[in-house]
């Protein structure tokens, strides 16, 4: 059961969900590589944090009853896994009976739920959908890359603007400004 996981691993109750053992189950699509008296390559935070998602999400694939192959996954299963992970957010998103909704800035505390940001969830899907094709599966049935994937991050992200009284806008690029060329010089006396 999903509590299991949470028993299982202490570190997730205080919102560090990261931090999981690799599942046991073997699949065709590798749950996380192992090391065996092999000095580990130094790699980036996000490779880090890249690997340690994966590893945390055939953790909870791995504890689900029944549970289910990485290869065998589906999009409905990486949607019950963000679901899953919002008991653990920290984000205050007020709901919409609540007084300080709409609110950028709540003047007080209220019983609001807290939820994983939707910045967070987006960069989590993003950081599985590379591991997903880097751990040997075909982009094209890539359950992190699912139209359902991006509908429900899109909910997410206009839910929690609303809440938080903030439109997102997509930050457009700015263009630099043109080089003018230099003003003529004063005339001569």
């Amino acid at each position: 059961m999903l509590a299991d996981l949470v028993q299982m691993n202490p570190e997730i109750a205080g919102g560090n969900y990261h931090q999981l053992a690799a599942p046991a189950s073997s699949t065709s699509i590798v749950a996380a590589p192992a090391a065996v008296d092999a000095p580990a390559p130094s790699l980036s935070r996000y490779e880090s944090q890249k690997r340690r998602d994966w590893i945390t999400f055939g953790q909870y694939l791995a504890n689900r009853r029944p549970p289910v192959a990485v290869a065998q996954c589906s999009s409905a299963h990486v949607l019950e896994f963000l679901r899953y992970l919002d008991q653990f957010g920290k984000t205050k998103v007020h709901v919409t009976g609540c007084p300080f909704f709409g609110l950028p800035c709540p003047p007080g505390p209220c019983p609001c739920p807290l939820r994983q940001a939707w910045g967070s969830l987006d960069a989590l899907v993003g950081r599985l959908r590379a591991a997903f094709e880097e751990n040997g599966g075909r982009p094209e049935s890539n359950p992190f890359a699912a139209r359902a994937i991006r509908l429900f991050l899109r909910e997410v992200r206009d839910l929690q603007a609303k809440a938080r009284g903030v439109s997102y806008e997509k930050k457009k690029r700015k263009r630099p400004l043109p080089l003018s060329p230099p003003p003529p010089p004063p005339p001569a006396d």
